[in-house]
């Protein structure tokens, strides 16, 4: 059973930026896809942010068009961590933060989770 937990939200001003962390237990870190999914209130989980093993030496990295350009998805396999760096924050980023594990092919998709983490609050003060 992966353990994900997630550490680094809190309050900014809109234009600001946070970095949010998440640790993962298991000895097979590298091969994981891992994301970033996010929930505002009265709204659907969606998907923000993606990491993979390309195959060859390097990582994908996929990204929701709201997002884009302002936030950076990272993973150091070395401590079992990845990362969601996020700048030019805005009001609408105000959400719950979840780390999670998904399926290959799949890392878009609430469906195609394995496991989560128990989620970390960013808000986002106009």
């Amino acid at each position: 059973q992966v353990q994900l937990v997630e550490s680094g939200g809190g309050l900014v001003q809109a234009g600001g930026s946070l970095r949010l962390s998440c640790a993962a237990s298991g000895s097979t870190f590298s091969s994981y896809a891992m994301g970033w999914f996010r929930q505002a209130p009265g709204k659907e989980r969606e998907f923000v942010a993606a990491s993979w093993w390309s195959g060859s030496r390097t990582y994908y990295a996929d990204y929701a068009d709201s997002v884009k350009g302002r936030f950076t998805i990272s993973r150091d396999n070395a401590k079992n961590t990845v990362y969601l760096q996020m700048n030019s924050l805005k009001p609408e980023d105000t959400a719950v933060y979840y780390c999670a594990v998904s399926r290959a092919g799949a890392t878009r998709l609430v469906s195609g989770v394995n496991h989560w983490g128990q989620g970390t609050q960013v808000t986002v003060s106009s």
